[in-house]
Protein backbone atom coordinates (compact mmCIF):
# COMPACT_ATOMS: atom_id res chain seq x y z
CA UNK A 1 0.00 0.00 0.00
CA UNK A 2 1.22 3.56 -0.52
CA UNK A 3 0.21 7.01 0.70
CA UNK A 4 -2.37 8.01 -1.58
CA UNK A 5 -4.18 4.21 -1.74
CA UNK A 6 -3.87 4.37 2.21
CA UNK A 7 -5.75 7.26 2.31
CA UNK A 8 -9.36 5.23 0.62
CA UNK A 9 -10.17 3.15 3.17
CA UNK A 10 -13.11 4.87 3.76
CA UNK A 11 -14.06 6.25 1.03
CA UNK A 12 -16.36 3.67 -1.03
CA UNK A 13 -19.14 4.32 -3.32
CA UNK A 14 -22.34 1.99 -2.41
CA UNK A 15 -25.78 2.74 -4.16
CA UNK A 16 -24.77 6.09 -5.40
CA UNK A 17 -26.07 7.02 -8.25
CA UNK A 18 -28.34 9.96 -8.60
CA UNK A 19 -32.28 9.25 -9.39
CA UNK A 20 -33.81 11.08 -12.75
CA UNK A 21 -34.95 10.41 -16.14
CA UNK A 22 -33.85 12.03 -19.11
CA UNK A 23 -32.99 15.64 -18.28
CA UNK A 24 -33.90 17.97 -20.69
CA UNK A 25 -33.25 21.57 -20.74
CA UNK A 26 -34.33 23.45 -18.66
CA UNK A 27 -33.47 20.94 -15.63
CA UNK A 28 -31.79 21.62 -12.12
CA UNK A 29 -31.12 19.18 -9.21
CA UNK A 30 -29.55 20.33 -6.01
CA UNK A 31 -27.98 18.07 -3.87
CA UNK A 32 -28.79 18.49 -0.08
CA UNK A 33 -26.71 16.03 1.46
CA UNK A 34 -23.93 17.43 1.81
CA UNK A 35 -21.87 14.40 1.41
CA UNK A 36 -18.17 15.22 2.07
CA UNK A 37 -17.53 13.95 -1.74
CA UNK A 38 -19.64 14.00 -4.89
CA UNK A 39 -18.31 12.64 -7.87
CA UNK A 40 -20.53 14.13 -11.15
CA UNK A 41 -19.88 13.10 -14.79
CA UNK A 42 -22.13 13.26 -17.83
CA UNK A 43 -22.27 10.72 -20.24
CA UNK A 44 -23.80 13.19 -22.98
CA UNK A 45 -24.85 16.66 -23.33
CA UNK A 46 -24.04 19.06 -21.01
CA UNK A 47 -24.45 21.12 -17.46
CA UNK A 48 -22.97 23.08 -14.93
CA UNK A 49 -22.29 22.37 -11.37
CA UNK A 50 -22.53 25.18 -9.01
CA UNK A 51 -21.34 24.45 -5.40
CA UNK A 52 -22.31 26.96 -2.62
CA UNK A 53 -19.87 29.88 -2.30
CA UNK A 54 -17.94 28.75 -5.27
CA UNK A 55 -18.20 30.26 -9.37
CA UNK A 56 -20.29 27.63 -11.21
CA UNK A 57 -18.01 25.01 -13.50
CA UNK A 58 -18.91 23.57 -16.99
CA UNK A 59 -19.43 19.91 -17.29
CA UNK A 60 -19.21 18.02 -20.74
CA UNK A 61 -19.03 14.89 -21.60
CA UNK A 62 -16.61 12.84 -20.09
CA UNK A 63 -15.24 15.81 -17.35
CA UNK A 64 -15.33 15.27 -14.04
CA UNK A 65 -16.32 17.45 -11.27
CA UNK A 66 -15.98 16.40 -7.51
CA UNK A 67 -17.53 18.56 -5.26
CA UNK A 68 -16.01 18.67 -1.19
CA UNK A 69 -19.17 18.86 1.10
CA UNK A 70 -20.34 19.94 3.72
CA UNK A 71 -21.84 22.62 1.75
CA UNK A 72 -25.09 21.31 -1.02
CA UNK A 73 -24.07 21.78 -4.39
CA UNK A 74 -26.80 22.51 -7.63
CA UNK A 75 -26.53 21.02 -11.05
CA UNK A 76 -28.75 23.26 -13.83
CA UNK A 77 -28.52 22.97 -17.37
CA UNK A 78 -27.28 26.84 -17.39
CA UNK A 79 -26.30 29.07 -14.65
CA UNK A 80 -29.24 31.55 -15.35
CA UNK A 81 -31.75 28.58 -15.66
CA UNK A 82 -35.16 29.54 -13.90
CA UNK A 83 -36.34 26.30 -12.67
CA UNK A 84 -37.03 25.55 -9.74
CA UNK A 85 -34.85 22.57 -8.61
CA UNK A 86 -35.36 19.54 -7.61
CA UNK A 87 -34.06 18.31 -3.93
CA UNK A 88 -31.48 15.20 -4.39
CA UNK A 89 -30.92 13.22 -1.14
CA UNK A 90 -30.79 9.66 0.00
CA UNK A 91 -34.39 8.95 -1.57
CA UNK A 92 -32.70 9.26 -4.92
CA UNK A 93 -30.81 6.59 -4.43
CA UNK A 94 -32.85 3.68 -3.21
CA UNK A 95 -33.43 0.62 -5.36
CA UNK A 96 -37.25 1.13 -4.91
CA UNK A 97 -37.22 4.14 -6.77
CA UNK A 98 -37.00 1.82 -10.48
CA UNK A 99 -33.61 0.53 -10.60
CA UNK A 100 -30.71 1.83 -12.26
CA UNK A 101 -32.31 3.15 -15.18
CA UNK A 102 -34.72 5.42 -13.28
CA UNK A 103 -31.82 6.52 -10.61
CA UNK A 104 -29.22 7.15 -13.23
CA UNK A 105 -31.38 8.54 -15.96
CA UNK A 106 -31.57 6.56 -19.63
CA UNK A 107 -30.29 9.13 -22.14
CA UNK A 108 -32.23 8.88 -24.89
CA UNK A 109 -30.80 10.20 -28.14
CA UNK A 110 -33.86 11.34 -29.99
CA UNK A 111 -34.19 13.46 -26.97
CA UNK A 112 -32.30 16.54 -28.74
CA UNK A 113 -30.18 18.75 -25.72
CA UNK A 114 -30.62 15.42 -23.02
CA UNK A 115 -27.90 15.24 -20.56
CA UNK A 116 -27.28 11.93 -18.80
CA UNK A 117 -26.15 12.54 -15.59
CA UNK A 118 -23.92 10.07 -13.20
CA UNK A 119 -23.10 11.38 -9.69
CA UNK A 120 -21.64 9.26 -6.92
CA UNK A 121 -22.06 10.52 -3.49
CA UNK A 122 -18.82 9.20 -1.15
CA UNK A 123 -19.56 9.34 2.91
CA UNK A 124 -15.26 9.48 4.02
CA UNK A 125 -15.34 7.63 7.08
CA UNK A 126 -12.68 8.18 9.36
CA UNK A 127 -9.73 9.90 10.08
CA UNK A 128 -7.64 8.59 7.77
CA UNK A 129 -10.08 9.15 4.67
CA UNK A 130 -10.18 12.63 6.17
CA UNK A 131 -6.96 13.37 5.22
CA UNK A 132 -7.65 12.83 1.67
CA UNK A 133 -10.97 15.51 2.05
CA UNK A 134 -8.50 18.01 3.59
CA UNK A 135 -6.19 18.40 0.53
CA UNK A 136 -9.06 19.21 -1.63
CA UNK A 137 -10.76 22.33 -2.51
CA UNK A 138 -14.72 22.87 -2.25
CA UNK A 139 -15.01 22.13 -6.11
CA UNK A 140 -12.29 20.01 -8.80
CA UNK A 141 -12.71 20.05 -12.79
CA UNK A 142 -10.72 17.43 -14.80
CA UNK A 143 -11.18 17.56 -18.57
CA UNK A 144 -11.82 14.72 -20.98
CA UNK A 145 -8.89 12.46 -22.37
CA UNK A 146 -7.44 11.65 -20.25
CA UNK A 147 -7.65 7.48 -18.19
CA UNK A 148 -10.87 8.05 -16.66
CA UNK A 149 -12.30 8.33 -20.22
CA UNK A 150 -12.29 4.50 -20.71
CA UNK A 151 -14.31 4.02 -16.67
CA UNK A 152 -16.70 6.44 -18.19
CA UNK A 153 -16.57 4.20 -21.46
CA UNK A 154 -17.26 0.77 -19.04
CA UNK A 155 -20.16 2.93 -16.80
CA UNK A 156 -21.71 3.36 -19.67
CA UNK A 157 -21.79 -0.49 -21.26
CA UNK A 158 -22.60 -1.46 -17.56
CA UNK A 159 -25.58 0.67 -16.90
CA UNK A 160 -27.07 -0.93 -20.65
CA UNK A 161 -27.14 -4.08 -19.69
CA UNK A 162 -29.30 -4.09 -16.34
CA UNK A 163 -27.39 -7.33 -15.21
CA UNK A 164 -27.67 -9.18 -11.92
CA UNK A 165 -24.46 -7.53 -9.43
CA UNK A 166 -25.19 -4.41 -11.88
CA UNK A 167 -24.86 -1.74 -8.91
CA UNK A 168 -21.48 -3.41 -7.41
CA UNK A 169 -20.08 -2.88 -10.53
CA UNK A 170 -21.12 0.44 -10.84
CA UNK A 171 -19.76 1.64 -7.62
CA UNK A 172 -16.49 0.21 -8.39
CA UNK A 173 -16.41 1.80 -11.70
CA UNK A 174 -17.06 5.08 -9.82
CA UNK A 175 -14.69 4.30 -7.73
CA UNK A 176 -11.98 4.06 -10.22
CA UNK A 177 -13.02 7.54 -11.63
CA UNK A 178 -12.36 9.12 -8.73
CA UNK A 179 -9.29 8.04 -8.19
CA UNK A 180 -8.49 8.74 -12.09
CA UNK A 181 -9.36 11.77 -11.29
CA UNK A 182 -7.54 12.95 -8.72
CA UNK A 183 -4.79 11.16 -9.62
CA UNK A 184 -5.02 14.05 -12.81
CA UNK A 185 -5.86 16.38 -10.78
CA UNK A 186 -2.91 16.02 -8.30
CA UNK A 187 -0.51 15.83 -11.10
CA UNK A 188 -2.21 19.06 -13.13
CA UNK A 189 0.91 21.58 -14.72
CA UNK A 190 0.94 24.33 -11.80
CA UNK A 191 -0.42 22.84 -9.49
CA UNK A 192 -0.20 21.90 -5.74
CA UNK A 193 -0.63 18.57 -4.77
CA UNK A 194 -0.06 17.80 -0.68
CA UNK A 195 3.33 16.83 0.13
CA UNK A 196 2.21 13.06 0.80
CA UNK A 197 1.45 13.13 -3.11
CA UNK A 198 4.64 14.76 -4.39
CA UNK A 199 7.23 12.86 -2.12
CA UNK A 200 6.14 9.45 -3.24
CA UNK A 201 7.54 10.08 -6.94
CA UNK A 202 11.17 10.52 -5.00
CA UNK A 203 12.97 7.43 -5.23
CA UNK A 204 14.17 7.62 -1.45
CA UNK A 205 11.13 9.50 0.51
CA UNK A 206 8.79 7.75 -1.75
CA UNK A 207 10.33 4.40 -0.47
CA UNK A 208 10.37 5.25 3.10
CA UNK A 209 6.58 6.14 2.88
CA UNK A 210 5.81 2.80 0.66
CA UNK A 211 7.79 0.67 3.48
CA UNK A 212 5.75 2.96 6.37
CA UNK A 213 1.98 2.26 5.35
CA UNK A 214 3.40 -1.17 4.02
CA UNK A 215 3.66 -2.33 7.45
CA UNK A 216 2.94 0.47 10.09
CA UNK A 217 3.25 -1.55 12.85
CA UNK A 218 6.93 -2.86 12.22
CA UNK A 219 9.86 -1.54 14.61
CA UNK A 220 10.54 1.22 12.26
CA UNK A 221 13.72 3.38 13.05
CA UNK A 222 15.21 5.87 10.83
CA UNK A 223 18.22 3.67 10.28
CA UNK A 224 16.28 0.94 9.31
CA UNK A 225 14.34 2.74 6.79
CA UNK A 226 17.29 4.43 5.48
CA UNK A 227 19.12 0.91 5.10
CA UNK A 228 15.99 -0.30 3.22
CA UNK A 229 15.88 2.37 0.90
CA UNK A 230 19.67 2.00 0.18
CA UNK A 231 20.92 5.81 1.67
CA UNK A 232 22.39 6.68 4.56
CA UNK A 233 20.54 7.64 7.92
CA UNK A 234 21.35 11.51 7.45
CA UNK A 235 20.12 11.94 3.64
CA UNK A 236 17.03 10.20 4.59
CA UNK A 237 16.26 11.99 7.76
CA UNK A 238 17.11 15.43 5.73
CA UNK A 239 15.18 14.40 2.61
CA UNK A 240 12.15 13.01 3.65
CA UNK A 241 12.15 16.46 6.52
CA UNK A 242 12.35 18.63 3.35
CA UNK A 243 9.45 16.67 1.04
CA UNK A 244 7.19 16.09 4.19
CA UNK A 245 7.62 19.15 6.65
CA UNK A 246 8.55 16.26 9.31
CA UNK A 247 11.11 14.01 9.79
CA UNK A 248 10.21 10.24 8.97
CA UNK A 249 9.54 9.45 13.27
CA UNK A 250 6.69 12.22 13.56
CA UNK A 251 5.16 10.91 9.96
CA UNK A 252 5.24 7.55 11.57
CA UNK A 253 3.57 8.53 15.01
CA UNK A 254 0.67 10.86 13.34
CA UNK A 255 -0.65 7.91 10.76
CA UNK A 256 -0.50 5.12 13.84
CA UNK A 257 -2.74 7.54 15.92
CA UNK A 258 -5.02 8.18 12.45
CA UNK A 259 -5.21 4.30 12.61
CA UNK A 260 -5.81 4.19 16.29
CA UNK A 261 -8.40 6.55 15.92
CA UNK A 262 -10.41 4.85 13.45
CA UNK A 263 -9.71 1.13 15.13
CA UNK A 264 -10.91 3.00 18.68
CA UNK A 265 -14.47 3.75 16.83
CA UNK A 266 -14.64 1.25 14.04
CA UNK A 267 -13.67 -1.44 16.65
CA UNK A 268 -15.47 -0.82 19.92
CA UNK A 269 -14.87 -4.67 21.31
CA UNK A 270 -10.90 -4.01 20.44
CA UNK A 271 -9.39 -2.68 23.97
CA UNK A 272 -6.65 -0.06 23.95
CA UNK A 273 -4.35 -2.29 24.50
CA UNK A 274 -5.15 -4.43 21.40
CA UNK A 275 -5.16 -1.01 19.35
CA UNK A 276 -2.06 -0.19 20.99
CA UNK A 277 -0.12 -3.54 19.69
CA UNK A 278 -2.50 -3.06 16.33
CA UNK A 279 -0.65 0.21 15.48
CA UNK A 280 2.85 -1.01 16.26
CA UNK A 281 2.95 -0.54 20.39
CA UNK A 282 3.89 -2.66 22.81
CA UNK A 283 2.34 -1.47 25.93
CA UNK A 284 -0.84 0.29 26.19
CA UNK A 285 0.82 3.03 28.19
CA UNK A 286 3.42 4.17 25.62
CA UNK A 287 0.63 4.10 23.12
CA UNK A 288 -1.94 6.14 25.42
CA UNK A 289 1.25 9.22 25.97
CA UNK A 290 1.43 8.92 21.98
CA UNK A 291 -1.96 9.61 21.21
CA UNK A 292 -2.39 12.45 23.78
CA UNK A 293 0.58 14.05 22.62
CA UNK A 294 -1.27 13.99 19.07
CA UNK A 295 -4.68 14.37 19.67
CA UNK A 296 -4.67 16.47 22.84
CA UNK A 297 -7.16 13.47 24.65
CA UNK A 298 -6.96 9.96 26.17
CA UNK A 299 -7.48 6.55 23.96
CA UNK A 300 -10.64 5.91 26.01
CA UNK A 301 -12.07 9.49 26.14
CA UNK A 302 -11.49 10.22 22.56
CA UNK A 303 -13.63 6.80 21.90
CA UNK A 304 -16.55 7.83 24.66
CA UNK A 305 -16.17 11.50 22.79
CA UNK A 306 -16.86 9.82 19.48
CA UNK A 307 -19.54 7.51 20.40
CA UNK A 308 -21.39 9.63 21.94
CA UNK A 309 -21.80 11.85 19.14
CA UNK A 310 -25.38 11.51 16.97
Amino acid sequence: MDAFGDLFRGVRAQGSLFGSTTLKPPWALQFIDGAPLTLCTILGGSGWVVPEHAEPLRLHPYETIIVRGPGTFTVVDAPDTRIEPIACGQDCAVPELGGTRHRLGWHDPRVDGATTLITGAYPVHGEISRRLTDALPTALWVGAGGTGDAVVDHLAAEIAVDAPGQQVVLDRLLDWVLVCTLRTWFDRPGGTPPAWWAAQRDPVVGCALRLLHSDPAAGWTVSSLAERAGVSRATLSKRFTELMDEPPAAYLTRWRMAMAADLLVDEPSMSVAQVAQTVGYADAFGFSAAFKRVRGTSPRAFRLTVAAEP
